[in-house]
């Protein structure tokens, strides 16, 4: 089974052609990462919104379409590996590529993460856990999801509007002369350009690594939980590295918490309206209480001097590696 969207054989290649498009998906998504972030940042620059706003919504949702049309090819032959890639995105997401962000360069949060966003996105993990526990995830599940994606975006639109952003915003422009010399119609074109290379990266990355994990002997679900979550989380670390790199640690923030809840709600909520997933038991044993307990520790992580440290992303990454293995063995049948 493949999941790439362009049409290469990949059960008919070689394992040299294999490998090397594992090289060419990492390329794609390096400089995909680097010109969506520079397109975000003069958006930001050019209209004076708040970074953080920006990388909830423009950045969150680019980085977010590897998920979205990975699950929905998924959906269509094994629902398990679509809800697979949602869990194992979210939580790549805050263990691994968080954790990878804070060890380049400590993340200074803004207060509106703390009090707003990631409250809300510990609260919608719990409402997909529900879900998951009330018997999967069907139309009516879905069309919530979907409402209350419609409603997020309207609040953090609104929000962008508010005082709250304004110290935020004068903090970011002050300096950014690099950006504010691109126009606004540029660094668009900056940003599909960058989400067109992720989205690309992500899929070549993604199509070569399940085929080499299916020669392998790996079944589908695990399949799921950990080889498509990470290759499509990485148009994610690609962003937030170059985010990173830039200064800009509270669009990397912002990203990583937007692009959680983009997993849920967006792609969640499209693929249970349009195929419906099934839950597996051994799911609801481990990567859902993983995925609650890590939205918990990044509130915890982010209230600590509004700075996640080089030691609390070396945790992270521990934490990620640490339910990376019980997700093996409870796959495998080991654990329970």
């Amino acid at each position: 089974m493949s999941l790439a969207l362009i049409n290469l054989p990949f059960p008919d290649l070689h394992l040299v052609w294999l490998f090397l498009l594992l090289v060419i998906g990492f390329v794609a998504l390096t400089f995909g990462g680097d010109i969506l972030t520079t397109g975000a940042a003069a958006v930001s620059t050019n209209l004076k919104i708040d970074p953080i706003v920006v990388g909830l919504t423009v950045v969150s949702i680019a980085t977010s379409m590897p998920e979205m049309a990975t699950s929905l090819m998924a959906a269509r032959d094994n629902p398990q590996i679509a809800l697979g890639n949602i869990l194992g995105s979210n939580v790549a997401n805050i263990g691994l590529i968080l954790g990878i962000a804070a060890i380049i360069a400590p993340l200074k949060i803004e207060l509106r993460m703390i009090r707003r966003e990631v409250p809300i996105l510990i609260a919608v993990t719990v409402i997909f856990g529900l879900f998951a526990m009330g018997g999967g995830f069907h139309r009516m599940e879905g069309c919530i999801l979907l409402a209350l994606t419609a409603a997020y975006l309207i609040y953090v639109v609104r929000s962008a509007k508010s005082k709250d952003s304004a110290g935020a915003i004068q903090e970011f422009t002050e300096g950014a002369e690099e950006y504010s010399r691109r126009t606004t119609q540029s660094a668009l074109l900056f940003i599909l350009a960058g989400a067109a290379l992720l989205a690309l990266g992500a899929d070549v990355l993604v199509g070569a690594s399940v085929e080499l994990a299916m020669r392998m002997g790996a079944s589908e679900m695990f399949v799921g939980l950990t080889i498509v979550a990470v290759g499509t989380s990485l148009p994610e670390l690609a962003a937030s590295v170059a985010a990173v790199r830039a200064g800009h640690g509270d669009m990397c923030a912002g990203n990583i918490v937007g692009s959680n809840l983009f997993n849920i709600l967006l792609i969640g909520g499209g693929v249970s309206a349009i195929t419906g997933m099934n839950v597996h038991y051994e799911l609801l044993l481990v990567e859902f209480p993983a995925l609650v307990l890590l939205s918990g520790l990044l509130l915890w992580f982010f209230k600590s001097g509004h700075i996640v440290s080089r030691r609390e992303g070396v945790a992270l990454l521990f934490i990620y590696f640490g339910i990376l293995s019980l997700s093996a063995l409870s796959q495998f049948g080991y654990l329970f």
